[in-house]
């Protein structure tokens, strides 16, 4: 297994990542364009370099994690790029979500560079990647999954080897679905709890491990309990990002998401409403605000009552 790899996009996910690389006993070569991304990235022991070619120089393995298709464009090839320079065998493991046409894009540029191209984005957000509980999607050269297998469980609780490049951001694009629906669902089950009385963290307690429970209503559920929504696991400009790619994807196959689209309005809505740089979880707050409903120990219940008292009164109605 090798020493040293690279790492470009130091944000949100990608510096967790580094994190547990650089804990696993790597030695991790980073870039980031952001200062803030570079100053936080050496504060947990990744070795920062200038350009995504410093990098290239100093690995044979590196892995991108970034925003969009523009900032993987240049990074590869802008100034400083990491196709700047020749490094026949190189492994580039790209993770992050972009549409199909552009990972593809990507893959043509590697293959062309003498490079080896990687399709593996991850589900799961930064909090669950500190707790090293992401899945990988590799798709690809299964050679290159066998020798990337240990780096991957740094990170990863779990990880898969999908097939063919691109199978793994296909993949991503349905586990997103389930991503925010879930997350949405959570946050409405959790407000209707709120509404009719019960405390939220005994709602959490008691349905966190049963048949009707999800990762997401354990990892966000937790937030929506404590409203700790500063405590960014992933903003809700990752999710509206992701949603036009898998919005786009799905038009292409014809392929109809009507639940999807009814939960991302509830994303819209939390944007609209201040909130787009906390954590995803904060839909539970304008679900709260839609529902009128009260965290006021027995506010809820009295707000339930007096919103009961003008509906029918016959309890089989």
């Amino acid at each position: 297994m090798t020493d040293t790899v690279g790492f470009i996009g130091l944000g949100v996910l990608g510096s967790a990542i580094a994190e547990n690389l650089v804990s696993g006993g790597l030695k991790v070569v980073g870039f980031d364009i952001s200062e803030t991304a570079r100053r936080d990235a050496a504060n947990v022991g990744v070795t920062l370099v200038d350009t995504p070619e410093a990098v290239t120089r100093a690995a044979d393995i590196v892995f991108t994690c970034l925003p969009n298709a523009a900032a993987l464009t240049q990074a590869m090839n802008g100034p400083g790029g990491l196709l700047h320079v020749a490094a026949p065998g190189q492994i580039i493991v790209e993770m992050s979500t972009l549409a199909l046409a552009d990972k593809m894009a990507f893959a043509d540029a590697c293959i062309a560079a003498k490079r080896s191209p990687v399709d593996c984005p991850v589900s799961g957000n930064r909090i669950m990647a500190l707790k090293r509980k992401l899945t990988a999607f590799f798709s690809g050269q299964e050679a290159d999954y066998q020798r990337l297998q240990p780096l991957l469980a740094m990170t990863c609780s779990k990880s898969h080897y999908v097939g063919a490049f691109g199978n793994g951001s296909k993949i991503k694009f349905c586990g997103n679905i389930l991503n925010l629906v879930h997350n949405a669902v959570a946050a409405e089950a959790m407000v209707l709890a709120i509404k009719s009385g019960i405390d939220p963290k005994l709602f959490h307690e008691v349905i966190s491990g049963s048949g009707s429970s999800s990762a997401m209503f354990e990892v966000r559920g937790a937030l929506m309990v404590d409203e700790d929504y500063q405590k960014e696991g992933m903003n809700f400009s990752v999710p509206i990002k992701d949603a036009r790619i898998i919005s786009d994807h799905a038009a292409e196959m014809f392929c109809p998401l009507p639940i999807y689209q009814v939960a991302l309005q509830n994303y819209y809505a939390a944007v609209a409403q201040g909130h787009g740089m906390e954590d995803a979880a904060a839909v539970c707050k304008i679900m709260e605000q839609a529902a009128n409903a009260s965290r006021q120990g027995s506010g809820a219940a009295s707000s339930n009552d007096a919103r009961a008292d003008d509906g029918p009164s016959d309890p089989q109605t």
